[in-house]
């Protein structure tokens, strides 16, 4: 079967669905790649590395009539949807809750349509979910952008002319592009702060040298696998004690990078006129839900504007085909997975498994018939967590009594203990002979001694001391000496082991302890 991408029909769209690269290894699954002539020269592939790869170069109209699968990023134009022939299939971004005409045009030319924007997030479709690559690049670029349209170094510097600050940068949202923006900002040696809805994502973003901005208020959360993984919508009441926390920063924010989106929503305004005003100026706002109408109120999509009070606001839609040849690389490769999938005999010939939960997820049009929305998959994106019941916070009353009553607990025991073993010891005493007695106290003394030397300490220290105590209590290779010259065999043979097991601890014991110090000694 023959693979084609054709060159996107976008005006602003630099991005292609095949790369040189991708083509290689769509022939490796048994696949003739096809690629429209010029297809990749804006994403810096030209037409010779694609025949170089194994790629034929034919025209536009050619290579939508021969391709039995056609890979693209943009979804198709109504016209281009026309082309579609029974049986060929489309894979691309498709947005299916948005494109209602073009399924019913998909339906109508009976093509298969995989929509990559559809992919179920679990973890076996990671390496296919080319939204969350295409976020990535998205936040990164968010970052560089930002960096572009501000007049002042990311990082802190003391130069000879003086003393120049840090810059702070404010990420909202913590998901693939804010993380994405997190690390950038971060590498760049800013101050970097982060918020999200979920605080479960706190440790995420101060691991990568961020602070996690708190917001003092309990909600509920609902369960990520509702929402596919994305944050789900706040109560009024969030938002409102979410706002008044904004505006809190505001003023000393120098950028502002928002990310947050849901698909097939209108993105909330997390980010009001007065906030802006509150801005210093200077300041610069990216806004990556422009598409949706913006995280930030005053966003015009696709436009960089700058406000009375000098702060510049970006809302571009294509930041990922502003680094066209970074994502037609990572694209390339989820279309590649993805064809890896439907082609299980690596034989050339594509298998539409719609018992697949993946395949199944991301088909919106099959054999004549729309299959979007999809069931739910059998796996769900994040496994539902059994909510834990906060512990009751004690008062200091309540906390000395079960202090004091354990304590008596304990003393009782320790008491019932002693008590049990003085009657053993005496009744042992009344048969057993003196000479008996004498060594047998001995030992249990020191069974008792050891007990309390080793079992009641810390379990972070047990390494260092038992070493030592080891060590120490090998004296019992003084006794072992003086009884491995007895005239019973037994004893002699009791000894000679006694003499081996000491000399274990003694040396082992020791060694340990040297290496254990060594850590903490200088080279």
């Amino acid at each position: 079967m023959k693979i084609g991408a054709p060159k996107e029909s976008a005006a602003d769209e630099a991005r292609v669905a095949m790369t040189p690269q991708s083509a290689k290894d769509l022939a490796k699954l048994g696949y003739e790649c096809l690629i429209q002539k010029g297809a990749g020269e804006a994403a810096g592939f030209d037409d010779k590395a694609y025949q170089e790869a194994g790629a034929t170069v034919v025209s536009g109209a050619a290579l939508w009539k021969e391709a039995d699968v056609v890979a693209k990023v943009r979804p198709p134009t109504e016209a281009e949807a026309k082309k579609l022939s029974e049986g060929q299939t489309l894979i691309s971004f498709f947005y299916p809750a948005s494109n209602e005409k073009l399924l019913e045009v998909a339906k109508d030319q009976k093509a298969n349509v995989i929509a990559m924007d559809m992919v179920p997030r679990i973890s076996r479709a990671q390496k296919m979910d080319a939204l969350s690559s295409m976020a990535n690049i998205a936040g990164y670029r968010a970052v560089i952008e930002a960096g572009s349209n501000f007049g002042r170094f990311f990082t802190g510097q003391v130069t000879a002319a003086g003393k120049v600050p840090p810059a702070k940068v404010l990420v909202i949202g913590a998901g693939v592009a804010g993380l994405a923006a997190v690390g950038t900002a971060t590498s760049l040696g800013a101050i970097t702060y982060a918020f999200d809805v979920r605080p479960e994502v706190a440790e995420q973003i101060e691991s990568m040298g961020a602070e996690f901005v708190f917001l003092d208020f309990e909600e509920e959360t609902q369960d990520g696998a509702a929402t596919g993984g994305y944050a789900a919508p706040s109560s009024p009441e969030f938002r409102e004690a979410q706002l008044a926390k904004f505006r809190e920063i505001a003023p000393e924010m120098d950028i502002v990078i928002t990310t947050a989106l849901i698909p097939n929503r209108d993105a909330p305004v997390l980010w009001t006129r007065d906030m802006v005003d509150m801005m210093k100026p200077g300041s610069v706002i990216v806004d990556l839900a422009a598409e949706r109408g913006g995280n930030c109120e005053l966003t015009v999509k696709d436009e960089k504007i700058v406000t009375d009070n000098g702060v510049t606001i970006v809302g571009y839609t294509d930041f990922p085909s502003r680094m066209a040849t970074q994502s037609s690389l990572l694209y390339s490769t989820n279309i590649r997975h993805m064809m890896t999938d439907l082609t299980p005999d690596k034989d050339g010939q594509v298998v539409h498994n719609m018992e697949d939960d993946v395949i199944r997820g991301a088909t919106v049009a099959y054999q004549g018939e729309v299959t979007w929305p999809p069931p739910p998959p059998k796996t769900q994106a994040i496994a539902a967590q059994p909510k834990k019941e906060k512990p009751k916070e004690l008062t200091p009353a309540e906390k000395r009594e079960m202090e004091t009553a354990a304590f008596k607990k304990e003393t009782r025991n320790q008491v019932g203990l002693l008590a049990i073993g003085g009657a053993l010891l005496l009744l042992v005493g009344l048969v057993a002979p003196a000479s008996f007695m004498q060594h047998f106290i001995v030992f249990v003394l020191s069974v008792f001694v050891g007990f309390q030397v080793i079992w009641n300490v810390s379990h972070s220290l047990h390494t260092p001391l038992m070493a030592v105590t080891n060590a120490i209590s090998s004296i019992i290779i003084l006794g072992a000496l003086m009884q491995v010259g007895s005239a019973s065999v037994l004893v002699m043979i009791l000894a000679a082991l006694g003499i081996l097991m000491a000399s274990v601890n003694i040396f082992g014991g020791f060694l340990v302890t040297r290496r254990m110090l060594a850590m903490f000694q200088k080279s």
